[in-house]
């Protein structure tokens, strides 16, 4: 992952409502969640909702789908463990380290 894509990422989940989103989603793990469950679940109008995860979208940390009717959203698991991976690349001076969790999150 390269640097521009890891500011893109943070600076979306650098918002309160956005955060709560994406830990919403990964709470809600590859089920993924509707946007009306989302907005009932977290107490935010469903437009104030749509423009959050069209931020969190575009910063490739959310993805949708159409099923039926419905659009299911779901954390991009892989993309986060991308940010995470670039943030601790170079941890303990090239040491190994105990903190292979937060890399390793196969959701």
């Amino acid at each position: 992952m390269d640097k521009e894509a890891v500011i893109k990422a943070l600076a979306a989940l650098a918002h309160p409502v956005r955060l709560d989103v994406f830990r919403a989603l990964v709470v809600a793990g590859p089920a993924g969640m509707t946007p009306g469950t989302m907005a009932e679940g977290l107490g935010i109008p469903q437009n104030t909702l749509s423009f959050h995860l069209k931020e969190l979208a575009h910063a490739g940390l959310v993805s949708q789908e159409r099923a039926s009717r419905n659009l299911i959203y779901r954390a991009a698991f892989e993309r986060m463990n991308g940010v995470l991976g670039y943030l601790t690349e170079n941890c303990c001076r090239g040491a190994s380290c105990a903190t292979t969790a937060a890399t390793s999150c196969n959701c």
